[in-house]
């Protein structure tokens, strides 16, 4: 039973910017963080201050007859946030993060709240939260995907985490959330995406042990070497305890700090109760049988979350054009990487890459129930094209979706919505679910959102 529809809303529900307006340029280009904005014109954008505003902006384009985008930290690489026409909700001012006083330990958290954010304020509580590679994307459109984030080999989808969500529907009017409570919503918000049928604008996270000890580790090869450096990589690392992250990161020749020829670097990261535990767990990468066909090798040692957090906004630096694509594959790591090194080797950029983590979301049913969210496939690679000259969009677009053609020769693979172009084909979005979950989702928007007030997935 839904509740009965909200009162017309006579304002917007915070400062209003029409297309035309001074001040629209740069909040359009500021509701994406890649540089490579889209050529998408929402008619007017609001800025929502409070939870409260959200609501009175929904009304205010139900009344009026608007569609409404949704952006929160606005680090989708497609640019979803902006759409043609209708009206851009920015709800980038909802930012807290609110520990909870009881036990067992929980967050509250705003949809624009980062990665970086929930590190800060849970690092000195002693907690950890499996929070994106990328310090700076929100939770936002992170947890509506379903989130593969840090350690999430061990405490699953960041999305498993959510155990309540704070919600606006289509009517406008606010709604909590949980397994109990509007349960069918619930399910949706782990993992519909940017087809989320509602405006999500707070989760409460249950929040884990902060581990008593992080060691990393990494072994980087000439990219010739990656059949063998991959095949013994997935071996090893599928053999150790859910706590230790493994990663094969392809890079193209120039890339990196110290320019070198094309290369694959493996990497692991055991988040443990003691170092001993940690230095146990990644003593596989110390004796690694192919050591001696190592370019470089950095030995175990301890590091952080938010060290981490650094080490990744070095791959993915702001300021740069991007474009993303992802697989889920059935193929084995080997052969999913032999096929695209090819591509990696002729990358256009130095700074573009192909990150394959090892089982990058725990196979635990406990930790995939309940949610719109499924893993597809044996291995998952994401494709990145990072370059500068808007000139050079066109090259770099082609060149990431050749890539992405060279590992999937046969089209069967399937995709991860948080980072998927769906711009390269009509069926992409369904493509990252399951068929009765995208049917389910199908539904569930019919119900809660009937005059399709919402923008869902983007298309060609």
């Amino acid at each position: 039973m839904h509740p009965p529809a909200a009162p017309p809303a006579g304002d917007p529900g915070g400062p209003l910017i029409r297309r035309g307006d001074p001040g629209y340029p740069a909040a359009r280009e500021g509701a994406v963080w890649n540089v490579r904005t889209p050529r998408r014109f929402p008619d007017a954008i609001v800025r929502a201050a409070t939870e409260a505003d959200v609501a009175h902006a929904v009304r205010y384009a139900r009344d009026r007859g608007l569609r409404v985008a949704i952006r929160s930290g606005g680090h989708n690489w497609s640019g979803t946030p902006l759409r043609d026409g209708g009206l851009l909700i920015d709800l980038s001012a909802l930012r807290t993060c609110t520990l909870g006083a009881g036990a067992p330990p929980t967050a509250d958290v705003g949809p624009a709240a980062t990665g970086a954010d929930l590190v800060a304020a849970l690092t000195p509580a002693h907690l950890a939260f499996p929070v994106g590679h990328c310090p700076t994307v929100a939770v936002g459109g992170f947890l509506l995907s379903g989130g593969l984030g840090w350690n999430s080999r061990a405490w699953g989808a960041s999305c498993a985490d959510v155990v309540g969500i704070r919600a606006v529907t289509a009517d406008g009017r606010t709604v909590t959330c949980t397994e109990t409570e509007h349960p069918d919503l619930f399910w949706a918000a782990r993992g519909a995406g940017p087809g989320f049928c509602a405006v999500a604008i707070g989760f409460r996270l249950a929040l884990h042990p902060h581990p008593g000890a992080i060691l990393t580790t990494a072994l980087t090869f000439p990219l010739a070497e990656v059949a063998s450096v991959a095949d013994w990589a997935e071996r090893t690392a599928r053999g150790l305890p859910p706590y230790v992250e493994t990663a094969l990161v392809l890079l193209p020749a120039g890339a990196g700090p110290t320019p070198a020829g094309p290369r694959i670097t493996v990497s692991a990261t055991a988040f443990a109760a003691t170092g001993e535990q940690a230095g146990q767990a990644l003593e596989p990468f110390t004796r690694c049988p192919l050591g001696p066909r190592a370019g470089t090798v950095q030995p175990p040692g301890p590091t952080s979350f938010a060290a981490l957090h650094r080490g990744a906004e070095a791959l993915w630096p702001p300021g740069h054009r991007y474009a993303a694509d992802t697989l889920w594959s059935a193929a084995d790591h080997a052969t999913l990487l032999t096929r695209a090194a090819g591509a990696v080797a002729r990358a256009p950029s130095p700074a573009s890459l192909v990150l394959s983590p090892v089982q990058p979301v725990s196979p635990d049913p406990v930790l995939l129930r309940n949610m719109a969210f499924a893993p597809l496939g044996a291995s998952y690679l994401v494709g990145y094209a990072v370059w500068d000259l808007p000139a050079d969009d066109g090259l770099q677009t082609r060149w990431l979706r050749g890539l992405m053609a060279d590992a999937d020769p046969d089209g069967t693979g399937r995709r991860y919505i948080a980072e998927a172009d769906l711009e390269a084909g009509a069926d992409r979005a369904r493509r990252a679910y399951p068929p009765a979950h995208w049917d389910r989702l199908q539904e569930i928007k019919a119900e809660w959102d009937p005059e399709n007030r919402f923008h869902s997935y983007l298309a060609p």
